[in-house]
């Protein structure tokens, strides 16, 4: 659906819900969510419907991960690094793990 249009100039490797995928360092982990799967980012806590990035600024938190171990992050915000763990968020977030 989604590509890159130039060359990453570098790449990295990172892990989208536990499958290692090459990214491009530095590019919003909205980015790349958007090039998986049909770009959904988290399901609907209330629906259990797919959402995927929409604003790309951090304005909606359509694009909330995990990322790091650390829920509700926004995925257009984060760069992507070598190394960083992204798990979707699906339905209501357990707060028992909130940091």
């Amino acid at each position: 659906m989604f590509r890159k249009l130039h060359s990453a100039q570098g790449r990295v490797t990172v892990t989208v819900d536990g499958i290692e995928v090459e990214a491009e360092d530095g590019e919003p982990v909205a980015a790349l969510l958007l090039r998986l799967d049909g770009g959904m980012a988290r399901t609907n806590p209330v629906s259990g419907k797919p959402r995927a990035p929409y604003c790309m600024m951090g304005v909606c938190f359509d694009c909330l991960v995990k990322v790091d171990g650390v829920a509700s992050t926004q995925a257009c915000l984060t760069p992507v690094r070598q190394g960083l763990t992204i798990e979707r968020q699906r339905g209501v977030r357990d707060l028992t793990d909130a940091a």
